[in-house]
This record gives structure tokens, C-alpha cells and sequence, in this order.
């Protein structure tokens, strides 16, 4: 990549000659030099065929470069969202999560992929043009640097709006995205209530929106190469004006002045490339404020610290003076100094009305958030001192709406479990739930990828309670589990967990919602 790096920037420099070698060409042929026009031929038929082959590798080695780009940020980027609190989920859209992950990542590597190698060579090129109008005539070139300094000045301001237009852009993008994805992730309600109508309106709400914003953005780039085409007619006009006054002063020659227009004319081209990269570059880096905003997240404290690994969790459960409240309901008090005590292998019933706080206790004890005031105590250790992964591979859970991951059944049964299993040990969590006659049922048994339109709920609520039974968990928490079970299966379910409540082999803490 060095040496390739190396041979591309000898072969800008060499191009940097052509309008010099173009120019010697064209004079040599008019006073008859055979020999000095031959080789000024080979010598451009050389650098039109090196400059297409390093532009080629160039382009091929940045193209590879991107996609390693694209590939570590969206890495990076997920990392740094799985690892936040549930607190952050609770604030950020998901679809608007996915959509930095996706759209945003590629804006981002655009930097990498195209503006900045771009940038570089139009530079370089650039400066070799102003080196050698500057040995031509250096009166001369000054008309050349005032038009590309308006340029620049004209770009500074345009280069501004178009990053915040960017930034807007791909705001508005990431919230269209969302109610896309929430509609189309709930057309069964959508349907069933006839809101179609109510759904579009709120899509286009921010299509209207990101049309806005592309439109003013539009003319701004409209304006900005109307300059441009100006500026650079009036370089040609000004290069005629001043050269044919110097020619007839006898400043300057007319190979002289077929050089100065050849390299103006370059000059201006790499001038305007340039600060169409930067403004790329601009717009690059306004859409992607918000993925480096994102990437620079630390992880939640308690994947940070390491925590505490006992022998063998027992199940002993305190909650000491409890007050919770979530973060985006500070006026809303959900626990207040609530006590309670669940001792080892004990089965206890938690009662209450909707909105009472039920699974609340439930998302404490599995650390998904944190007490406002009080503690949590178990086996004799805070809950915050104990190693959470080791915490949640002790403890078996299932809620209310069971979502199940879009693979087959085995792997949604044996999903987190951590420990080796084997088919024997998903069957028989299967038949423990009273799921196996159904999932064997089915066209391709364990092996059947789940679908939404393929399940019941009753059935997804099954396979939820074999997943957590596989991991023979310490603590076992129901959170509803059985609302939507049949009577019969509700039956069978029950009469499985008491059995397993009972056995001395495996006994356990259950709390049943």
C-alpha cells in the first residue's frame, strides 16, 4: 500500500507537467522539431497510461478501505448501544437507532472512501498548477489566485449550511425511518383500527420535512456552481485580456500564454474539485455528528465493574427500603421504602393492580435498572457488588410478551444459556413446558424458523418458559407468564414448576407476577 501510495503521488507529480508538455508539443510541430515532438507524444501516450493505472489501484485501494471503514463503525457503533442502560432505550427511538447504524455509518465513511483521497490529490495537483504559473508569470497568476480566493470565500459560507443541512437531513431521515418501521412492525393494530390514513400523515409529516430541507440545500449547491461557472468563464476572459496585452508588450510568448491558460484552467478545475470535496467532506461530517456522539458512549457502569462470583446462588432476596422511580418519569413515584424478604427455594405470589409496580420489582432484581434510594440484597451481598453476567446466568425469566429472535426454535430454546447443551437437554425444557407435541408438529420440528404468522402467543409463551428452564436457574420469575396459555396448558405449566419447586434435586426460588 506504501509503495503503491509512493508511485501514485510520482504519477500526480508527472501529470502536473502535461499542460507544459501539451503546450511544447503543439510549438514544436509549428517550427518543425520532429524529434522533440515524437518524444513529447511518448511521453504523454506514457502518462495517460500510468495516470489511468494508478487511478484504477487508487480508487480500488480506497473502495477496499471503505468497506473496512463502513465495517468497524457499524461494529463500534452497536457495541456501544448494547452495552447503555435500559434507561437510554427508554429515551431513543429504535428505528432512529438503526438508522444511524445504517445510513449514517455509510455517510460517514464517505469521508474515508472518496473525500479525502480526493482531497489530497486535487491539493497536490492544485499547487503543482499555481508552482508553475508562478515561474510563467507571477503578475499574471495573481488574477488566477483572486478568482480562486472567491471561491474559497464563497465556499466557507455555502460549506457551513450545507453541514447543518446534512445534520438536518439525516435527523429528519432517522425519524421517518422510525415511524415506518414502528407502523409496518404493528400493521396488525394498524389494520384492525383502521388508522392507515393517521400513519401515512405522520410519515409524510417528515417527508415534508426532509423535502424542505433537500430543496433549500438544492439551490444552495445551484448557486454555489453558478459561481463557480462565473468565475471560471471570467478566468479565461481575464487569461486572453492580460495574456494578449503582455504578448504585444513582449512580456510573454504565445507558448508562454498557451501554458498559462492550460495551467489556469488546471488550476481552477483542482481549485473547485477541492472545495467540492471539502463540501462533501462538510456534508460527511454533519450527518454523522450524532454516530460520533453515539460511539463515544462508555458502557454502563455495571458491564465496567467486576463484580462479585459466588460458589452457588442459594436465593435469598432483600429488598431493603426500596424507592424507584424511571428516568422518564421523575414525578411518578413506582416503589416507595418498600421491604421484602424472599428466603432460598421459597414460592411467593406478588399481587397487585395494573401500573402497581409488579414488574417493576422484577427489572431491579435483574439489574436493568438501578434503586433511586434503598438496596438490594442477595445471598447477603448488595446486588450492585455481584458480577452481572454471572447474576443473569443464574436466573431464569420469563415476561409477559415473550419475543422470540428470528431463528429456529432449537436456538430460540437454548438462547443465553450458558452452559453446553445438547437436543436431548431442549427437548426435554420443551416437554417441561408442554411445547414439545406442538413444536414437533410443525414442518421442520425443532429445526422450524420462527415466524410472527407462525406462532400463537399461547405458543410463544411455551418456548419462552422452556428457555428459561433449560438454564436450571437458582431464581425462577414469572412475570405473567401464563396469561396467554389455554386452561390445559396453564395446568400442565403450573403443575410442572410446582414438581420442580418440590424436587430436591433442583430446588429454586420462584416469584410468580
Amino acid at each position: 500500500m506504501a509503495y503503491l501510495s509512493r508511485s501514485c503521488f510520482l504519477n500526480n507529480c508527472r501529470e502536473i507537467s502535461m499542460p507544459s508538455i501539451l503546450a511544447a508539443s503543439i510549438f514544436s510541430a509549428q517550427r518543425g522539431e520532429t524529434m522533440v515532438f515524437s518524444w513529447s507524444l511518448r511521453f504523454l501516450f506514457t502518462l495517460c497510461v500510468t495516470s489511468g493505472i494508478c487511478s484504477g489501484l487508487r480508487s480500488g485501494c480506497f473502495s477496499i478501505a471503505n468497506i473496512i471503514v463502513v465495517k468497524r463503525l457499524r461494529g463500534r457503533l452497536y457495541y456501544a448501544l448494547v452495552f447503555q442502560d435500559i434507561s437510554f432505550f427508554d429515551a431513543e427511538a429504535v428505528g432512529v437507532l438503526t438508522s444511524r447504524l445504517g445510513a449514517d455509518c455509510q455517510q460517514l465513511s464517505y469521508v474515508i472512501g472518496n473525500n479525502i483521497h480526493l482531497i489530497l490529490r486535487n491539493s497536490l495537483q492544485g499547487t503543482g498548477a499555481l508552482v508553475n504559473l508562478l515561474t510563467l508569470s507571477w503578475p499574471l497568476t495573481l488574477s488566477a489566485l483572486v478568482i480562486c480566493f472567491i471561491l474559497s470565500t464563497i465556499f466557507l459560507v455555502y460549506g457551513q449550511y450545507q453541514k447543518k443541512a446534512a445534520r438536518l437531513t439525516q435527523e429528519f431521515n432517522a425519524h421517518a425511518n422510525d415511524v415506518a418501521q414502528e407502523s409496518l412492525y404493528q400493521i396488525r393494530t394498524v389494520r384492525a383500527y383502521g388508522t392507515e390514513q393517521k400513519e401515512i400523515g405522520r410519515y409524510k409529516e417528515w417527508l415534508e420535512k426532509l423535502a424542505f430541507v433537500s430543496i433549500r440545500e438544492s439551490v444552495a449547491y445551484e448557486l454555489w456552481n453558478m459561481s463557480f461557472t462565473t468565475l471560471y468563464r471570467s478566468t479565461q476572459v481575464i487569461a486572453v485580456l492580460l495574456g494578449g496585452m503582455s504578448i504585444m508588450t513582449g512580456y510573454v510568448s504565445v507558448e508562454q500564454l498557451t501554458k498559462y491558460v492550460l495551467y489556469c484552467e488546471w488550476l481552477i478545475y483542482a481549485t473547485w474539485r477541492l472545495v467540492d470535496n471539502l463540501s462533501s467532506l462538510l456534508q460527511s461530517i454533519g450527518a454523522s455528528e450524532r454516530v460520533v456522539q453515539l460511539m463515544d458512549l462508555l458502557p454502563s457502569n455495571q458491564f465496567l465493574s467486576k463484580g462479585v462470583k459466588l460458589p452457588r446462588l442459594m436465593g435469598n432476596i432483600q429488598f431493603v427500603n426500596v424507592s424507584f422511580h424511571y428516568p422518564s418519569r421523575v414525578t411518578v413515584p413506582i416503589l416507595d421504602h418498600l421491604c421484602l424478604n424472599v428466603k432460598a427455594n421459597e414460592v411467593i405470589a406478588i399481587v397487585g393492580l395494573s401500573g402497581s409496580g409488579k414488574s417493576t420489582l422484577v427489572n431491579l432484581l435483574l439489574r436493568l435498572y438501578e434503586p433511586t434510594n434503598g438496596q438490594i440484597y442477595i445471598d447477603g451481598f448488595p446486588l450492585t457488588e455481584l458480577d452481572i453476567s454471572w447474576l443473569r446466568e443464574n436466573i431464569g425469566f420469563v415476561g409477559q410478551e415473550p419475543y422470540l429472535f428470528h431463528m429456529d426454535i432449537k436456538s430460540n430454546i437454548s438462547y443465553g444459556c450458558p452452559k453446553d447443551i445438547t437436543d436431548e437437554d431442549v427437548e426435554w425444557a420443551a416437554k417441561q413446558a408442554h411445547a414439545h407435541e406442538f413444536i414437533s408438529s410443525l414442518p421442520h420440528g425443532y429445526e422450524t424458523l420462527v415466524d410472527d404468522d407462525l406462532l400463537s402467543g399461547g405458543q410463544k409463551q411455551r418456548i419462552a418458559i422452556a428457555r428459561a428452564m433449560l438454564r436450571d436457574p437458582a431464581v425462577l420469575i414469572l412475570d405473567e407468564a401464563t396469561s396467554a396459555l389455554d386452561s390445559e396448558s396453564e395446568h400442565y405449566v403450573k403443575g410442572i414448576l410446582h414438581a420442580l419447586r418440590n424436587d430436591n434435586i433442583t430446588k429454586r426460588t420462584v416469584i410468580v407476577i
